[in-house]
Order: C-alpha cells, then sequence, then structure tokens
C-alpha cells in the first residue's frame, strides 16, 4: 500500500466537492495513508466567454490533469464522468466508477415551478446543445442562452433576473448544498440525461497496479455496468460536447435497459430508442443500440451537425 497518494482536481467548487469525498472515503479506507490534494486548471477553466461547442470536446476538462497523470505528479484523478471522452490517454484507465447519484436534470427558476410551466418565449439557460435540442423539441417557442461558470456562478446570474429558468444536473447542485434551489426535476421524456451523468470517474495509470487495487473499493457494479453501455453507444457516434446525444441506461438486477436520443440542434428532429438485455452485455447493448439508430435516421441527424 502506497503511503501517499495525490488526487488531480479542477479548482471548482463541484470539482474539490468531488475530490474531497473521495478524499475521504480513501482515508477512512486506508486510516495510515497520507492524501493530499493538487489543484489544476484547465482549458475549460480557463475560457469562459465562448459556448463550450465552439471550443472543443469533452477533453476540455480533463486535458492538463491526464498529463499530470501521466508524468507521475499525481496518483488518481476525480472527474465528473460525463465530462471525460469515450478514449482516454493511452497509459490511463478507469479504474473506478462510482455509485450514482441522482440522475436527472434539474429545472431552477424563482418564477416557475416546473418546465411546464414556463410562458410563450421564456428565457432559459443551458450549455449543453443535449439540453436545449430536447427542450426546443418539446417548447419550440423558448429562447434558449448560453449559460457558462460554475454552479454557483450560474444561479447568481438566474437570481439577476438574466433567464426565467436555468437547467443543471440536479447531483452537482445536490453535491454543493443547493438543493433547496431544485424547483422541480426535469422528467426524462422531456430531457434524457448525459451520458455518466451522475457519477464520479476515478482515473489513474493503467500500469499502476499498486494505486489501481487500493481504488477498487470505490468500484460500484451496477453503475460502471450502467455507464459503460452508455459510454458504449456514445463512442459509437463519436459525439461529444458538439452533439446532442443523451443515454441513460438502467441496471436491475441482472438486466439493463438502455435509453437513448439523437437529436437537430434545434429539436426540430429527434430520435429516441431502446433495448433491453442482460447486463453483463452493457457494453454490446449499447454498441447495438447505437448501430439501430445510426441506420433509422441519426446518421443523416449527425451529418447534418459535423
Amino acid at each position: 500500500m502506497k503511503a501517499k497518494l495525490t488526487i488531480g482536481t479542477r479548482q471548482s467548487l463541484l470539482a474539490l466537492w468531488q475530490s474531497n469525498h473521495i478524499a475521504a472515503l480513501l482515508r477512512k479506507q486506508y486510516p495510515e495513508c497520507e492524501v493530499v490534494l493538487k489543484k489544476i486548471v484547465t482549458k475549460g477553466d480557463r475560457i469562459l466567454d465562448v459556448p463550450l461547442a465552439q471550443i472543443g470536446g469533452k477533453g476540455l476538462f480533463t486535458k492538463e490533469i491526464e498529463e499530470d497523470l501521466l508524468d507521475g505528479t499525481i496518483d488518481l484523478a476525480v472527474h465528473s464522468l460525463k465530462d471525460m471522452p469515450t478514449v482516454l490517454p493511452e497509459g490511463l484507465c478507469l479504474t473506478a466508477i462510482t455509485e450514482r447519484a441522482n440522475v436527472g436534470d434539474a429545472f431552477v427558476s424563482n418564477k416557475y415551478g416546473s418546465f411546464e410551466e414556463l410562458p410563450l418565449g421564456a428565457v432559459v439557460g443551458t450549455s449543453s446543445l443535449r439540453r436545449k435540442a430536447q427542450l426546443l423539441a418539446k417548447r419550440p417557442d423558448l429562447e434558449i442562452r448560453d449559460l457558462r461558470g460554475n454552479v454557483d456562478t450560474r444561479l447568481r446570474k438566474l437570481d439577476e433576473g438574466l433567464y426565467d429558468a436555468i437547467i443543471l444536473a440536479a447531483a452537482g447542485l445536490e453535491r454543493l448544498g443547493h438543493g433547496d434551489r431544485i424547483s422541480s426535476l426535469i422528467p426524462a421524456d422531456v430531457c434524457l440525461p448525459a451520458v455518466g451523468q451522475g457519477a464520479l470517474a476515478i482515473e489513474a495509470r493503467t500500469a499502476d497496479k499498486e494505486v489501481r487495487d487500493m481504488l477498487s473499493f470505490l468500484n460500484d457494479l451496477n453503475t460502471k455496468q450502467a455507464t459503460d453501455a452508455e459510454r458504449a453507444f456514445l463512442g459509437l457516434l463519436e459525439g461529444g460536447c458538439q452533439v446532442p446525444i443523451g443515454v441513460h441506461a438502467d441496471v436491475e438486477g441482472e438486466n439493463i435497459r438502455i435509453e437513448a436520443i439523437i437529436a437537430a440542434l434545434d429539436g426540430s428532429t429527434i430520435l429516441r430508442d431502446t433495448i433491453n438485455g442482460k447486463a453483463d452485455d452493457a457494453v454490446s447493448l449499447g454498441q447495438q443500440l447505437g448501430k439501430k439508430m445510426l441506420a433509422a435516421g441519426g446518421q443523416e441527424i449527425l451529418a447534418s451537425i459535423l
């Protein structure tokens, strides 16, 4: 067992909560091990005045952290799984996926109790093309405006009256103690979550067996199977932040159900399908669903975007 573990983390309040949460679990599991955090600034943290889709894919929030991981400066990294690319740099792996928290998208408003209550032409803030496309599919009258910054910044912009409502991941709000700001959860039939939403990913060096063995207790099998299916679907479609793709898998006992959507940017076209099977076949089922949806019109939707 290593005497010291260094965790690489972004500097946002949410990233620090997540890393401190994992650090506390490690200290409890290994009382003799010193666990420290190293704060790292990523490209996604530096560029806040440009929509995410215009400055790159999911690696925006991971590249600098992974560089420190590869050169041995840190031993592990804690990420929101939804921020992780489906293909990792050579030499790195996701060695544990934690038990999933609230997977849904939260509707946050000081004026309205739910998405359904929004008046004609209401202004809604989100930085996610996935959310934008699905909300417009239900309500093409809405004005969707980009919303960047950390959770507190986004809530402040809402409180300043810049938006009638904003959409945020429920898990992030609850982790930061802002659960009381959630007016309601958006139903999955209105807005399907992002790949890996609500789960934390622990990244380590593939060859570092000592550290990986120490981290294995953090892995939650059901969450791992569900998110493996979701990431297999996304990987087949090669979708990053620039593509409106939602997918969510539920594992119950030995079975898994995967639901996914592929949408046009303006929500004018939306393709939805599901697949059921054995949880042990999660990856192949995710890929099967992806192939089926590409053949059913998903390819044309993606071609119009990419």
